[in-house]
Parts: C-alpha cells; structure tokens; sequence
C-alpha cells in the first residue's frame, strides 16, 4: 500500500545548515534524520542557497529533492555583490557579460521552463535586469 502524503513544502537552507526548527517542525517529520541526509547531500555546494522540495508522509517519512542554487544568489555571486538595485530599471549595480549569464543558465537549466540555452539565457538576463545588473553582449532576439 502507497504512503499518503501529508504535506509538500518548498523550503530554502544554506548548504550543510540545515537544523531542525520551526519550518521542519510543521511537517512533522524527523527532523534530525532529515538535516543529517540535507548536510551530507549538500557537501558539495558549500556556500551556495539550496532550495529543497520536501514530501512528507503520514509515517513520519519522507521524500526530498534538492533544486539548483536561486539565479538571484547566482547573480550576486557572479557580479561580486551583496543585494540588488534598490530602485529597479534606474540604478545598475554590477555588469555581467552573455558568457556569466550563459553559464548560470547552464547550470539552471534543469529548473527553468526552457527548452534551448538561449531561452534560458533570456530568463537568466532578466533577472539580472530585475536586479539592476547589466548584461553586455547578448544576441538580439532572434539573432543566432
């Protein structure tokens, strides 16, 4: 007989940080066995912002699938910076180029609902756009 599902959550820990607390609490799994398998999964991501995808059944157990690090976090982390333009389409903060936003949108490919490397590209950059990051040398819509 299959397990029911008592709950999904999407939740976000740093890699190899994660503990037990209020957000693990209410989905009434075990928290240490959880935080145990998170950490050692994540040991190779150190530092980065690993979004997870938690089921959890009603015997306690549970199912997670980790996700690629926030294309936000990526940014930052490519550009140098600490947050994003605080006022958006008038302040630019860093300078990226196609080649950053390419391999950032390699890297998140397998998360984003895109079917070709540039579609992803287009994602990525605008994001980046959002953030008040400008991208130098991208292809213009329609260009190969």
């Amino acid at each position: 007989m299959a397990k029911k599902i008592t709950r999904i959550a999407k939740l976000e820990f740093m890699a190899m940080q994660a503990k037990p607390g209020a957000e693990l609490a209410s989905l009434g799994i075990n928290m240490p066995q959880f935080t145990q398998q998170f950490n050692d999964a994540t040991k190779d991501r150190a530092g980065e912002v690993v979004p997870v995808v938690i089921t959890a059944y009603d015997d306690k157990s549970f199912d997670f699938i980790l996700k690629t690090a926030p294309a936000a976090f990526m940014l930052k982390k490519a550009a140098g910076i600490q947050k994003g333009a605080s006022k958006t389409g008038t302040e630019t903060v860093a300078t990226l180029t196609a080649d950053d936003i390419k391999k950032i949108a390699e890297y998140k490919m397998k998360d984003l609902n895109a079917n070709t490397i540039e579609a992803a590209m287009r994602i990525i950059e605008g994001s980046a756009r959002n953030m008040g990051i400008k991208v130098t040398g991208m292809p213009e819509k329609g260009d190969k």
